[in-house]
């Protein structure tokens, strides 16, 4: 038996011996001995209790093994449900990791291939340096050693050089690994014996000889291109000083010693621009402020000669006291009315004056500033100018 069997037996007796105590009524010992007919309704009463206990017992043991059965079926429901559930954690968990490993070996994989195609991209080019370097060592040392390339225009319409310039640090270190990987070969020297290194000793000794010979050539040859462009440039000056002297012009007119011709008038109108180049030059140093001024004063001349030569109309004769004149005052002759009227209006002109030469002076400054402005922007084109002079000499 189990535990729970033997705890419903002993509660079950325990339930009849209290329910007998509690219905058993208190005799009397005259009535117990003397009436067997009110014994035997006693003992009716007992075995009526005792069936009916019976049946309450039943009752309670089919309503628990009920409640047993419902809850061993929810227990072991629970533990299905729980048996699932970790299942289903642990297919999750997984699942993430399996994803997780799939993108770390994906973004691997694209690196190894950006690295791979970095590689190739320098091998392909350090084969053309070597071939350029064999092509100069057989070309006849008679001719030029200096050839122009066009320029290549790489991705965004910029050149090759404005890409090398563009690179960030972490790029060209990068590079410089991968170039150095397959220009440095590993030395695999394991296992060698006194023999093999003394001639792999040999070998790498010859090596850095041909190194150095390809070094030193190339520094040879670098000067002497120097010495080419500067011959160059020199005999572009001298056949410009020819072209001038045929032209009638100074022999240095043409080698840019004196700044450009200012193009004044249309080459379409059929005539000779005869101005001087100072002449021409004044035109762009601010003689359009002095030209202004120039207007300004003689419009001013003109209205002052017309405003004073106004007819001026007298004011009717006041007949009676003067307006605001005190008492003790004496009468305001004729003529100081009129010279009073005259000062007035010539404040007036003063003020007119003033406002006139500060709308001057404020539209000079601005002239000022409006030149200033198109010098920093030519000296700013000049150096971009020279700045891709520079590259284009460089590339070249």
């Amino acid at each position: 038996m189990s535990d729970d069997e033997e705890y419903t037996s002993s509660e079950e007796e325990e339930v009849v011996e209290e329910t007998r105590e509690e219905t058993k009524p208190p005799q009397t010992p005259a009535e117990g001995e003397g009436d067997p007919e009110f014994i035997k309704r006693q003992d009716q009463k007992r075995s009526d209790l005792d069936e009916q206990l019976k049946e309450y017992i039943s009752e309670w043991r089919k309503q628990r093994s009920k409640e047993e059965d419902e809850l061993k079926k929810l227990k072991e429901k629970q533990a299905k449900r729980k048996i699932s559930r970790a299942e289903e954690e642990q297919k999750m968990a997984q699942r993430k990791k399996e994803e997780e490993e799939r993108r770390v070996r994906e973004a691997e994989e694209k690196k190894q291939r950006e690295i791979e195609e970095k590689r190739m991209r320098l091998e392909e080019a350090e084969k053309k340096r070597q071939a350029m370097l064999q092509a100069m060592k057989d070309k006849d040392k008679k001719g030029p050693n200096f050839t122009i390339a066009k320029k290549d225009a790489g991705v965004l319409g910029l050149s090759s050089a404005a890409m090398e310039r563009n690179k960030t640090k972490e790029q060209l270190e990068e590079e410089k690994k991968i170039s150095l990987s397959f220009r440095i070969k590993p030395l695999a020297i394991e296992g060698f014996g006194e023999s093999k290194l003394r001639e792999k000793a040999q070998e790498l000794w010859e090596l850095i000889v041909k190194l150095e010979t390809e070094k030193y050539d190339l520094e040879e040859r670098q000067k002497r291109q120097d010495y080419d462009l500067k011959e160059l440039k020199e005999r572009q000056k001298q056949q410009l000083r020819h072209k001038a002297l045929k032209k009638g012009l100074d022999p240095e007119a043409l080698t840019g010693k004196y700044p450009p011709k200012i193009q004044v008038a249309s080459k379409y109108e059929r005539r000779v621009d005869t101005r001087s180049y100072d002449d021409k030059k004044k035109l762009f140093e601010g003689g359009y402020n002095t030209v202004y001024a120039e207007t300004l004063e003689k419009t001013w001349q003109e209205r002052q000669e017309r405003f004073t030569q106004r007819t001026k109309s007298k004011l009717p004769k006041w007949f009676g006291e003067r307006p605001g004149k005190k008492a003790g005052e004496p009468e305001t002759p004729e003529g100081e009315e009129d010279a009073k009227a005259d000062e007035d209006i010539v404040e007036d002109d003063e003020e007119v004056e003033e406002e006139v030469v500060e709308e001057e002076d404020e539209e000079a400054e601005e002239d000022e500033e409006e030149e200033e402005e198109e010098e920093e922007e030519e000296e700013e084109e000049e150096e971009e100018e020279e700045e891709e002079e520079e590259e284009e000499e460089e590339e070249e």
